[in-house]
């Protein structure tokens, strides 16, 4: 698998809890989306990212997986 697959378009509204780590799935297999279940490890190039929750708030992690700028959201999908 060379590039991810993107499993939808838009992005994951999710309220990160402050203190806690979230490791964001970047091949887009998980079936715990947005996050990582370990799926990567079949296709061996992807592996997850891991995001610190500084503060207790709701953020928009990618669902296209195209993001210049992992884990957030930043419109790339708007241009698939």
């Amino acid at each position: 698998m060379e590039n991810p697959i993107s499993p939808q378009k838009s992005p994951y509204k999710v309220k990160v809890e402050k203190g806690k780590r979230y490791s964001w799935c970047t091949c887009g297999l998980s079936d715990k989306q947005p996050f990582c279940d370990s799926s990567h490890k079949k296709e061996g190039k992807f592996r997850s990212f891991k995001y610190f929750a500084e503060e207790t708030k709701e953020i928009y992690f990618c669902g296209c997986k195209m993001t210049k700028h992992p884990p957030f959201c930043d419109g790339s999908h708007s241009k698939l």
